[in-house]
């Protein structure tokens, strides 16, 4: 029993206050709890054969995009503290007895706590919001505590680690952290705790320390929880802690939200955490992906790729095949890609492959956490499912925030006996992706856009999504390209005239996006929504004549769209 956690306790008697309960303490003040960093440069986009899946898929790209996806992004910081009567428990820490919300350990026990509860009467996520907001509310952020003495030079530092064999949550939750110790003169013990059988774990966990660690060789040891300790050291994140802080000191993020439907701001509900989680980073990160590039200055990498397609080692436990991998292969070789996997690879050469790619290709996997060195320039490109998109995705974007790489993601279909319907985790696990031929040229024509070997497109719906595709991943010149290319399509085409619209406005044309927009709507006067971005557009070229043509024509043909555009838009009234 000593491994296991009460989920049955109240909220207050169950998770560590840091700002009121006794166990935990700073060994310095935090020099900020959080702040602005700049977004990722993220996009999705659907790629199935199967129409309905198509449909869905985008679907919840266009709500992520709305509700989910942050103006910019936060970093919160994590920082060295001393733990006391301290205890850690299958993959998670305690203190006091009580269990530490950090990181995404804290959230996964947050969701624990309300799987385990879910049959009592009183709602547990309720009861959370019940619970943090009380704490929000007495709580003072000069209360956070800090060590008045520097901590025993003999003290031990322990984290907790999910699991010793899945590479991301290794490198996104456990290695991070130790950037923490690299920064002081610490020279104790290191311990990482886990809760997998010793036999499971995986050897890139040892080598990745001593690559980037070699002055903790001999110092780090690996060991099965649990194990208690009087006094240890260890790291602690404050993105969880944002819920027990008084109002003032979180308010502001509000100002960063999409919008209210899924952000509930410091209401402790578990669709709030999970949206601020995938547009927040962990400085540790920041730190390690610092570390991980001075390692690898100077070193030999004309060896490596700079275009390469990462596949997973066959006979591997949780190898998947991808439907239509032989064929991608193919033309990917043609064009100067060559195929690899990351366990082949030592340490250092993984950080330096991603530092110098140029593009990368895989399906979906937790070899995306190498991400995390991406060169800012790279186009690091996933092959995944509406099942990845909607359960995993936003597991990744921290990585591509902090590199500032540009990840874009083609979710296909899925290679299951049923391709229609949606998988379960609890039994079917993560089903691979099938890349029929419809997704299979899309992903190709963006590919060799991208590099620019631009392909001739026989339908101008085609040309509109790759058009499309380009200027979201900032290849506005490229989609330029492709325009120029397909020009003989563009007469009376409202989707390319659209597609058009939308390069100029991302190059700051707005003349041309006015014309382009204009096209499009004398293409199809009964859309509505091409008016309206024709007002915008209109305003923007300081147009007056024009904007006022659009209005006039947006309330003799759509009164109810203009009556709610005009709506607290007192300058828009004097065009009626």
């Amino acid at each position: 029993m000593r491994n296991k956690i009460d989920f049955s306790l109240a909220p207050e008697d169950l998770f560590l206050d840091p700002l009121a309960d006794p166990g935990l303490a700073f060994l310095s003040r935090p020099d900020f709890i959080w702040r602005l960093h700049p977004p990722g440069r993220i996009e999705g986009f659907s790629v199935a054969d199967h129409a309905s899946i198509r449909s869905r898929t985008e679907r919840f790209l266009r709500y992520t995009r709305q509700h989910k996806t942050f103006r910019k992004a936060i970093e919160f910081k994590t920082a060295l503290v001393q733990l006391s009567d301290a205890s850690f428990r299958k993959s998670y820490s305690m203190a006091g007895g009580k269990c530490l919300l950090s990181g995404a350990a804290g959230m996964r026990l947050l969701n624990r706590y309300c799987w385990e509860n879910q049959d009592q009467p009183d709602n547990p996520e309720d009861r959370l919001v019940r619970y943090f907001s009380a704490r929000q509310a007495c709580n003072d952020l000069e209360d956070l505590p800090c060590l008045t003495a520097p901590p025993p030079p003999d003290i031990d530092f322990a984290i907790e680690c999910r699991n010793t064999f899945n590479f991301y949550h290794f490198i996104t939750e456990t290695l991070c952290h130790l950037c923490l110790l690299a920064e002081t003169d610490f020279s104790g013990r290191i311990f990482i705790h886990f809760p997998n059988a010793p036999e499971k774990t995986r050897a890139f966990t040892t080598g990745f320390v001593a690559a980037l660690f070699p002055e903790f060789v001999g110092r780090v040891f690996f060991e099965r929880a649990p194990k208690d300790y009087a006094r240890v050291l260890s790291a602690y994140s404050l993105f969880n802690s944002h819920y027990f802080l008084p109002p003032e000191a979180t308010a502001p993020l509000d100002d960063f939200a999409p919008s209210d439907e899924m952000w509930k701001g410091p209401e402790a509900t578990r669709s709030s955490s999970a949206v601020l989680s995938m547009n927040s980073i962990d400085s540790s990160l920041v730190l390690l992906r610092k570390r991980a590039l001075a390692a690898i200055e100077g070193r030999e990498t004309s060896h490596l790729p700079r275009r390469f397609f990462v596949g997973r080692r066959p006979g591997q436990s949780r190898h998947r095949n991808m439907k239509g991998e032989a064929e991608l292969i193919e033309v990917l070789s043609a064009l100067g890609f060559e195929q690899l996997t990351f366990e082949d690879l030592e340490p250092l050469d993984q950080i330096a492959l991603m530092a110098h790619a140029e593009i990368m290709i895989s399906p979906h996997g937790a070899g995306f956490a190498n991400m995390l060195f991406a060169h800012s320039d790279a186009l690091v490109i996933e092959l995944g499912t509406l099942q990845t998109a909607v359960h995993r995705w936003g597991d990744f974007w921290p990585l591509a925030i902090v590199s500032g790489c540009r990840y874009v993601s083609f979710f296909a279909d899925y290679n299951s006996a049923d391709p229609l319907n949606d998988p379960r985790f609890s039994t079917d696990g993560i089903i691979p992706v099938a890349l029929g031929r419809r997704g299979l040229g899309e992903v190709l024509a963006f590919v060799a856009s991208s590099i620019g070997r631009l392909p001739r497109l026989s339908r101008g719906e085609d040309v509109s999504r790759l058009v499309h595709q380009l200027n979201r991943t900032g290849q506005s010149a490229r989609a330029d390209e492709i325009l120029a290319k397909h020009a003989d399509l563009m007469s009376n085409d409202v989707d390319l005239s659209l597609a058009a619209a939308g390069v100029h406005k991302a190059r700051g044309e707005v003349s041309a996006e006015l014309m382009a927009l204009t096209l499009a709507w004398e293409a199809d006067p009964a859309r509505w929504q091409t008016l309206v971005q024709i007002i915008w557009a209109a305003r923007k070229a300081g147009q007056a004549d024009i904007l006022s043509w659009a209005v006039q024509r947006l309330a003799d043909d759509f009164p109810e769209r203009c009556l709610e555009l005009v709506k607290d838009r007192d300058w828009l009234r004097e065009f009626l």
